[in-house]
């Protein structure tokens, strides 16, 4: 039997605070630089402070070595004259005077109220192993800077001056820095406040535009300022909706193509259904056996279109674009196939064909779909035993053109930038069966496979549809 797991007590257990979630970018961006300006103030303060410190002291001890030096080489070395001399005349009333001996004993100036503070290192100058010292050195509640220079053999002159004052600009000093610093510090918090306001307003209109396309669905583009990386972003975004929009009116327009050529075939449909119906009831005129015939002739041949128009949707209309097998394909066994399907329904037209081997990588069934809607368009706009031209030609080393070329009555000058576009037929073309697709899965098909597909007049009178597509010559 196992022991349950053991469990922190509850005193021991971690306390997470929960996270600032809802606080503005513009918001974190001033924190961020007040925090950075606040790193910065600090750091300059304490090595601005610690630098006046050590310059005012070095003034202070070179002052009091110069006084203590001209002293020692004066007449106050003598214990009678420095008895008598008053502190004032070393120019400074703070200052306590002494002279010490290398047996310890001091003796101090007159006025002056005892001897500055005394000690090893002192003794050291009196004795001559040092030529000069300088220290801080506390009597009682009171801090003085002590200089002792060689006043002869085995004496030393001693010279303390109280910090008060020095000790009073310091800490002047100390508190103006973090004033100035912290004044420093608000200005920047409100200088990144302001500047993070400012640059992030193409992000804010972004934002905008974004909730208004969420709420409303308007894709109306929003105004580009400047040209940095936020005026790139807004520009990008307004060639997103405009993709957006296009592709919007694309559906449209293809669900009201669709919703036309639909209601053709239906009609019909509907009609000879309600003929038969009619035919059938009790006390209805038989209908003569060529006209039940043809109705049901016509029947099939409108389902058949409606499923031709059926599949053309489908394949048209996929939101996702079906994804491109990335695998080798012949094009020519591709043709070839496509040839095969094609003269199973053509009748009495010939085809011509003229390939090359080449390679690409793509999909080979949807290729496939492309070249026979070639051909079928050929061959249904070519007269009876006409041939129809099927032609691989290299471009270049990296590029194959694929010519269908038929000798019907060609495609006429104001309808070949159209006859790649959805449900377009020419006026020419209105009363001949078809969807009016065909020719549209082939500009899909190309265009999915890195290639292009165009329109033209052939040398045998009819169209030349051509299609290109990359690829290499096999080694």
């Amino acid at each position: 039997m196992t022991a349950p797991p053991a469990t922190a007590p509850p005193e021991t257990r971690r306390l997470r605070l929960p996270a600032p979630r809802h606080v503005s970018l513009r918001a974190r961006i001033g924190v961020l630089t007040a925090l950075a300006a606040a790193g910065a103030v600090i750091l300059v303060s304490v090595v601005a402070f610690f630098i006046v410190r050590q310059n005012i002291l070095a003034t202070l001890d070179a002052n009091l070595l110069q006084r203590a030096t001209a002293a020692a080489q004066s007449e106050l070395v003598d214990p009678e004259r420095l008895a008598g001399t008053p502190t004032g005349a070393l120019g400074a009333g703070d200052i306590r005077l002494a002279l010490l001996y290398a047996n310890g004993l001091a003796q101090s100036a007159r006025g002056a109220v005892t001897a500055p503070p005394l000690g090893e290192q002192e003794l050291e100058v009196a004795r001559g192993d040092a030529d000069s010292s300088v220290r801080t050195a506390t009597d009682g509640r009171v801090q003085y800077r002590v200089v002792a220079v060689a006043a002869g053999d085995g004496r030393a002159l001693v010279i303390g001056q109280r910090l008060d004052a020095t000790r009073a600009v310091l800490t002047r000093l100390g508190v103006a820095l973090p004033a100035i610093g912290g004044v420093g510090v608000a200005l920047a918090a409100l200088a990144g406040v302001a500047v993070a306001r400012t640059g992030l307003r193409p992000v804010q209109q972004l934002t905008a535009a974004t909730e208004r396309v969420a709420s409303t669905g308007d894709l109306e583009p929003i105004p580009v300022d400047g040209s940095d990386e936020l005026a790139r972003l807004t520009a990008s975004f307004n060639d997103m909706l405009g993709a957006l929009a296009a592709s919007q009116e694309q559906q449209r327009r293809l669900v009201a193509d669709a919703g036309h050529e639909l209601r053709t075939p239906l009609t019909s449909m509907r009609t000879n259904l309600e003929l038969l119906t009619a035919a059938s009831r009790p006390g209805a005129p038989p209908l003569p056996e060529s006209d039940h015939a043809e109705i049901l002739d016509d029947l099939q041949a409108q389902i058949a279109e409606l499923s031709t128009l059926v599949g053309d949707l489908v394949e048209l209309a996929r939101e996702d674009a079906p994804q491109v097998v990335h695998e080798p394909v012949e094009l020519t066994d591709v043709i070839e196939r496509a040839l095969e399907r094609a003269r199973r329904r053509a009748g009495d037209v010939e085809f011509d064909a003229t390939l090359v081997p080449w390679t690409l990588i793509g999909d080979a069934t949807a290729l496939e779909r492309a070249v026979l809607n070639l051909i079928d368009n050929a061959a249904k706009w070519s007269p009876p035993g006409a041939t129809v031209r099927v032609q691989m030609r290299p471009l270049d080393p990296w590029s194959v053109l694929v010519e269908v070329a038929d000798s019907g009555t060609g495609i006429a000058e104001q309808d070949l930038p159209r006859v790649f576009d959805r449900f377009y037929r020419a006026a020419g073309a209105r009363t001949m069966p078809g969807s009016g697709l065909g020719l549209s899965i082939v500009r899909q098909v190309a265009v999915r496979h890195g290639g292009a597909v165009w329109a033209g007049r052939a040398p045998e009178g009819g169209a030349l549809l051509v299609l290109r597509l990359p690829g290499r010559a096999p080694a």
